[in-house]
């Protein structure tokens, strides 16, 4: 072996031009990542492949909407992926836990918004059912801003027109005030609910009259989203979402909406209904403002203090003069349906008249799009 110097002005090099070269080794070939997934990927037979990118991940999992995790396998090009039985053709809410972190599948467009946990969904398309878009007339949704001085924020509102609606003509319309659960937004029953869809179908069948539906943010208090998941362990934080959401609504919501639209100023027009959280601020402004609503649905109401006499005091049978229908719901598969048979039972021990629905479902939007759309047929007869 020979070392050779090469001397350069101001510059020392040790030339290696005599040294042995040694062959580098050799490497695989980096993996190919796919340029795009097509995921989720629904079969004719109902069944659902869900696939994720994550190359480094230890564990991916995919939670859906009704169902408990499962567990996804990684392929040689980094892609999770595992394949559902056939499912009940509806939409379905999903995420992907990726080492136990939450995360959006970037290749689906379909989303679920939400405060705190966004999701993205599948569409499995069922024919027939009240929320399939169809060739029928169309309503149309308007998105309303606002300043509240009740919750000293600022919130939006959604409302819906039926197909036919003139703001310029004499025609009045009953109006639905519904509610959306907890951590969703005042977007959650038309971006996930469909319920501009189910309107627009059940009132062309003639299977609902037709009303304006206003949507609005069902919160009194927005620490109920600062709080997360714990904040039904704050009774007090609980208490004033209910007390400043009855009251946003009431001298907030209610005014706006029935001055900006051709709206039926009179309490057997007005119908109030709501999801889980907003289940439960149905029955409470409901049932304690009787003198402005004669129509109340509750779809799995959670959240309520069981103390119901304290909840709605004075409520006794003599209110039956002035309900049109009250209508409480719950899945037999929902952790809610406790607290929800206890609401029915007080009822029935108080001689006030309701009724009762079970159906099968968790804590989903499967359940609530066909309470809504069964609740709406039965408004304003």
């Amino acid at each position: 072996m020979k070392l050779s110097l090469v001397l350069i002005p101001g510059v020392f090099l040790m030339s290696t031009l005599a040294w042995p070269q040694q062959a580098k080794p050799a490497q695989a070939p980096a993996p190919q990542r796919p340029e795009w997934l097509v995921t989720p990927e629904v079969h004719p037979d109902n069944s659902v492949t869900f696939r994720f990118l994550a190359p480094n991940a230890q564990e991916v999992k995919l939670e859906r909407e009704g169902a408990e995790p499962i567990a996804m396998h990684k392929d040689d090009q980094g892609v999770w992926s595992v394949t559902t039985p056939p499912l009940t053709p509806d939409y379905y809410g999903y995420s992907v836990l990726v080492d136990g972190v939450r995360m959006l599948d970037p290749y689906n467009h379909l989303l679920v918004p939400n405060l705190l946990t966004p999701a993205n969904a599948v569409h499995i398309p069922a024919p027939g059912q009240p929320w399939e878009a169809t060739d029928v007339a169309h309503g149309e949704i308007h998105h309303h801003f606002y300043k509240s001085a009740v919750a000293n924020d600022d919130r939006d509102y959604y409302v819906y027109t039926p197909a036919g609606y003139d703001p310029t003509a004499k025609k009045t319309y009953p109006v639905l005030y519904l509610l959306h659960g907890f951590s969703d937004d005042a977007s959650g029953w038309t971006a996930v609910g469909h319920a501009n869809v189910i309107f627009d179908n059940l009132i062309a069948q003639g299977k609902v009259k037709p009303m304006i539906v206003v949507m609005p943010l069902g919160y009194g208090t927005m620490e109920m989203i600062r709080l997360g998941w714990g904040a039904w362990d704050h009774q007090d934080v609980r208490n004033e979402n209910f007390v400043k959401f009855a009251k946003v609504l009431l001298t907030e919501v209610m005014p706006r909406a029935e001055s900006e639209y051709r709206i039926t100023k009179d309490r057997n027009s007005r119908a109030i209904a709501g999801l889980s959280m907003g289940g439960s601020e149905s029955l409470l402004t409901g049932l304690n403002n009787l003198d402005q609503f004669a129509w109340i649905g509750a779809f799995s109401s959670g959240g309520i203090p069981e103390d119901f006499d304290k909840d709605f005091p004075g409520l006794d049978a003599q209110a039956n003069q002035k309900i049109k229908l009250l209508w409480v719901a719950c899945g037999t598969e929902d952790h809610l349906i406790d607290v929800n048979r206890k609401i029915r039972g007080w009822l029935k021990e108080k001689g006030i008249q309701h009724v009762d629905i079970e159906t099968p479902g968790m804590h989903e939007w499967m359940v609530w799009r066909r309470n809504l759309a069964e609740f709406a047929s039965l408004l304003f007869r």
